[in-house]
């Protein structure tokens, strides 16, 4: 049986699939099955890689919430007649900034889903940089999903 054309290590090696918490890295596949940790070095790569993804979700709430509170600025200085028409325009780049979010927050979560006790870790510490990086306007934190 094929796979499609994709290049497995070693013949009938497959993506390692956990519901149970296991340090394991064995046939380890991150969210892809052509995000496979074959080494050492690829596992510490794609906790890295993790890290950042994860650091980059605080860094895309910190630019919503300022963007927020500019645009409260904005309309706020606008004459009465011209305020219905920003508000238009905010709202819907507020949405795709939510939409963004609740992405990004599923696909951290699929990270975490995949049981494994590195990979777990590798979202822990990236919320923890980024917060540290990003997290400036608020303290208010949810541990929510999105």
């Amino acid at each position: 049986m094929g796979h499609g054309g994709m290049d497995m290590p070693a013949k009938g090696a497959q993506c390692s699939m956990n519901m149970l918490f296991t340090w394991n890295t064995t046939n380890l596949c991150i969210i892809f099955p052509q995000w496979r940790v074959y080494s050492t070095i690829s596992l510490l790569l794609s906790l890295l890689g993790v890290i950042i993804l994860t650091a980059g979700y605080e860094f895309v709430r910190e630019m919503s919430r300022r963007y927020e509170a500019s645009s409260a600025e904005y309309v706020n200085s606008l004459p009465r007649k011209n305020v219905g028409e920003a508000e238009k325009k905010q709202r819907l780049l507020k949405a795709v900034l939510y939409a963004v979010q609740v992405f990004y927050s599923f696909f951290i979560m699929l990270l975490f889903m995949t049981y494994n006790g590195w990979v777990m870790l590798a979202v822990a510490v990236g919320a923890f940089v980024g917060y540290l990086a990003f997290g400036n306007s608020s303290s208010a934190k949810s541990v929510a999903c999105h």
